[in-house]
């Protein structure tokens, strides 16, 4: 079927697809999964791996569409008040955030905002969502100040392992424990 002279160059394109195995974890069934690839591709492109923000979601509230946290985030993906208004400003297709699939959409859309923001960065595309992570964490400004800090110390600043010891703890926990829910090796692997 496939001509000799097309196996040189089909497998290594097959060779190129990288799928990440996410950990066993008891929130890892497949509940809201629709809604986090349909968004992750949507605001991301097919390219980016859905589980990456399904991760975030676990991470963030266990995947519990009713949680509240102390300071009033809500829902899978534990967005502010203040954060929601601001993404139905720029994005309002976005309808009720205690509505699981549009809290996920919302979460993700802020991500997609954050990620941007890093562009402008000596950031490399592969450590960018961790520091969109962070950002969604501890808030742009804070990790974005992190980041200066450790362009102060070390000069060119390009992963985020060099960023995150000028981070909050919680932020970095954080970051790990998503990296973690998806079993990768180093936090920027195939991003």
């Amino acid at each position: 079927m496939w001509s000799a002279w097309l196996l040189p160059i089909f497998i290594p394109i097959i060779g190129m697809a990288v799928v990440h195995k996410h950990v066993e974890h008891k929130h890892w069934t497949d509940e809201y999964d629709r809604h986090f690839r349909k968004y992750s591709k949507h605001y991301f492109g097919p390219q980016k791996d859905w589980r990456w923000f399904k991760a975030q979601g676990i991470a963030e509230s266990g995947l519990n569409p009713k949680a509240k946290s102390r300071v009033g985030a809500m829902g899978i993906m534990q967005i502010m008040p203040a954060t929601m208004a601001e993404i139905r400003k720029k994005n309002p297709t976005i309808l009720n955030s205690k509505d699981p699939k549009w809290n996920i959409a919302a979460g993700i859309y802020y991500d997609r905002q954050l990620y941007k923001k890093w562009k402008k960065t000596s950031v490399s595309s592969g450590e960018r969502l961790d520091f969109a992570f962070a950002s969604y964490n501890a808030g742009h400004r804070r990790t974005r100040i992190a980041y200066n800090k450790a362009e102060v110390k070390l000069g060119k600043v390009a992963a985020w392992s060099e960023v995150a010891p000028f981070t909050p703890g919680a932020t970095r926990a954080y970051v790990s424990r998503i990296n973690k829910l998806m079993d990768t090796r180093s936090p920027s692997e195939n991003r």
